[in-house]
């Protein structure tokens, strides 16, 4: 199975100073393949989730806040966008790839995914089999964030987390640089097959 094509030299945009030179890098280098990525993907996770899904490459809007600390391709429920819903990304960052399950606090019926996540955390426990995840929520964008076990009782913090006022959640998994120049397409989609029960809950909500 081929790689996913990054070089290393597009984990050391994320490096770059400045959001206009950082942007035209992004634009360069990494966009591009985030396209494809996205196109090629997106049907070969449709048929191993048995789920359509439609990618969507993100847009970074200049802002008075410092550069994109990562960029990336999400696969959505919708051919119009992605916030609204519970979506799996895949995301390239200075820290390596990413592959995460995720709800964005804009998101419709956050209240209702919170209580259907908690009311099933005993079930995600057992279904993830003790695999440990990561937790992307205000995370630095620089290195990996530390790793959970996924059981009950990461799972309700999880609906807990979706309940407040402008919660959300980000998980996953990640493949430090130098793993992340050699992993291919089967592992990404393996990654999501294990976020699939969360991703199932989250997204039965509609």
């Amino acid at each position: 199975m081929a790689t996913l094509g990054f070089l290393r030299r597009d984990f050391e945009v994320f490096a770059i100073e400045g959001f206009s030179a950082r942007m035209t890098k992004i634009y360069e280098h990494i966009r591009p393949r985030l396209v494809r990525l996205g196109i090629e993907l997106a049907p070969e996770l449709s048929r191993k989730l048995h789920v359509e899904f439609f990618p969507h490459v993100a847009k970074h809007m200049r802002r008075t806040v410092n550069p994109p600390d990562e960029t990336w391709v999400a696969f959505g429920p919708s051919a119009r966008g992605y916030k609204r819903y519970a979506y799996l990304a895949l995301c390239i960052s200075g820290a390596g790839i990413h592959a995460r399950a995720i709800v964005k606090s804009e998101a419709d019926k956050r209240p209702e995914m919170a209580r259907l996540v908690k009311s099933k955390s005993a079930e995600l426990g057992k279904a993830f089999r003790g695999a440990r995840i990561q937790q992307y929520q205000k995370w630095d964008g620089r290195t990996l964030p530390d790793s959970s076990a996924a059981g009950a009782d990461f799972f309700d913090g999880l609906g807990d987390a979706l309940a407040k006022k402008t919660g959300g959640i980000d998980v996953g998994f990640g493949w430090p640089v130098r793993d992340a120049l050699k992993v291919d397409r089967a592992e990404v989609l393996d990654a999501y097959r294990e976020l699939e029960p969360l991703y199932r809950v989250i997204r039965s909500v509609v």
